[in-house]
């Protein structure tokens, strides 16, 4: 009991761990860890705004999804999954935004421990979050985004009966952030004064939202302020690299427009 406690340790009336979970220490000097991302990728810019945040020395790889190159044979070799973002610290290789968030900041010196804190219990809550994102929020986000406006720049066809439903999950997605971890006037998830990697990754995954069309971004948002002030904390929170990294969707936006106009046309000619 007394070898457990002491490698457990206590935060106030909370165990605490003393090392980084998972039995894993800090890195030790090791080569500048790779990032592979497309910022176009919700997860992606997550993970690089991570990195500039807590001053990570690290060197962006750009993996251009609309190009194919995460399906290149050389990708495959650092993530089969052909998904980004990926990471290679070294000899090792990550992929997985929740889990190379994590990696980063328990193996990282200089990372903040608000990010990921050594309080197990609020770190088991912060991993219920992202654990509930991917089946929830990023799900219906993926779906709307990509049946709204991005499905023609990857020569697809848009799909408005699964944008719709994807539109019901969004809106329900919001309202439980709200309701169940933005609750009373909370500044970031689960009441705490400074963000978490759930705050980012989720954040991220809101900000897609500003390649729609003006009127379905409106819709979505417009009856969630507790959201919007939510995304501006998590903002400031990161600037200048949350303005930084996501500027490359105002840039987008345009030219996909263009093509969502293009791809009409083509349909109302058939």
């Amino acid at each position: 009991m007394e070898a457990e406690l002491a490698a457990v340790g206590f935060c106030g009336q909370r165990p605490c761990r003393k090392t980084p979970a998972f039995g894993v220490g800090k890195r030790g000097v090791k080569m500048k860890l790779k990032v592979y991302a497309d910022r176009m990728s919700q997860p992606s810019r997550a993970v690089i705004i991570f990195c500039k945040a807590n001053a990570v020395d690290f060197e962006e790889v750009r993996i251009n999804l609309a190009k194919k190159e995460h399906q290149t044979p050389e990708f495959k070799e650092i993530n089969p999954m052909e998904q980004v973002p990926a990471i290679i610290d070294g000899r090792f290789k990550l992929f997985e935004s929740h889990a190379i968030l994590r990696y980063i900041a328990y193996s990282f010196p200089g990372v903040a421990d608000h990010w990921y804190p050594a309080d197990v219990f609020i770190r088991a809550k912060i991993n219920s979050i992202l654990d509930w994102h991917h089946l929830n929020l990023r799900r219906g986000s993926m779906k709307f985004v990509m049946n709204t406006v991005l499905a023609p720049a990857f020569g697809r066809r848009l799909n408005p009966q699964s944008a719709s439903e994807a539109e019901k999950l969004v809106s329900s997605s919001l309202s439980k952030i709200e309701s169940v971890w933005l609750k009373g006037d909370a500044k970031f998830l689960l009441g705490n004064p400074h963000p978490s990697i759930a705050d980012l990754s989720l954040a991220c995954e809101i900000m897609q939202f500003e390649l729609l069309p003006d009127e379905d971004r409106e819709r979505l948002l417009q009856h969630h302020p507790k959201i919007l002030q939510w995304v501006k904390n998590v903002k400031n929170a990161t600037n200048p690299y949350f303005e930084e990294v996501h500027s490359v969707l105002y840039k987008a936006k345009p030219s996909l427009l263009e093509n969502l106009g293009a791809a009409g046309r083509r349909t109302s000619k058939l």
